[in-house]
């Protein structure tokens, strides 16, 4: 059966950013997509509909998320609480699903952080407690740290230079790893895709997992 794979883009990008990932994935033997949306101006809620909307259009087979940082925790949230969506699995690349003190960073020196973060800003500056969806998810973090969130304020201890590592774990993972490449980096990895793969497929990395 046909595996699909939506991939989705993170604050500030768009879907042509995902090109390496996707040819990568198809490598891999999967159907890949790329969700495009406008990550500032369009509302959560929208967002949401029509990536669920797009689930359901690739099923009844699975249909996985990969989601780069803020697409990552839409990802989770588009999955946490329907039913009715076809299985997979999702993985984050460095997602700050404990929430970004990049983002609170950035919203503090900035006046239009609001407006800079768009309707996302809440989810990006909190995140999650825990997951507790019906989905397996794993987490991919860096650990190279380069990037505009340093430059904006301390990141404490190992980050990719956006996203600190203990930032991107949450109870209820399935799995999660550190490699060594920056925030964006992870979009370029060849680690990165190769272990997407396996946990997409596997439900593990192939490497030590969470205690």
């Amino acid at each position: 059966m046909t595996e699909h794979v939506i991939l989705l883009h993170g604050l500030w990008m768009r879907g042509f950013a995902l090109g390496m990932l996707h040819r990568r994935l198809m490598e891999e033997g999967f159907r890949v997509h790329r969700f495009d949306y406008m990550s500032v101006a369009a509302t959560q809620e929208h967002i949401l509909r029509r990536l669920q909307g797009s689930m359901l259009d690739y099923a009844p087979g699975p249909v996985h998320l990969v989601g780069h940082s803020l697409g990552g925790l839409l990802a989770l949230r588009a999955c946490l609480e329907a039913s009715d969506l076809p299985p997979g699995r999702i993985v984050c690349l460095g997602s700050p699903l404990k929430g970004s003190a990049a983002a609170r960073a950035f919203a503090r020196l900035w006046r239009g952080g609001e407006v800079l973060l768009g309707h996302n800003r809440a989810l990006l500056e909190l995140g999650l407690e825990a997951w507790k969806g019906p989905r397996e998810v794993g987490v991919i973090a860096g650990c190279m740290p380069i990037g505009l969130g340093a430059m904006l304020s301390p990141i404490a201890g190992e980050h990719d230079g956006t996203v600190a590592v203990e930032e991107t774990l949450v109870p209820g993972l399935a799995g999660h790893c550190v490699v060594e490449t920056s925030h964006t980096g992870l979009l370029f990895s060849a680690e990165v895709a190769r272990l997407t793969a396996s946990f997409l497929r596997e439900g593990t990395f192939g490497s030590p997992q969470l205690p």
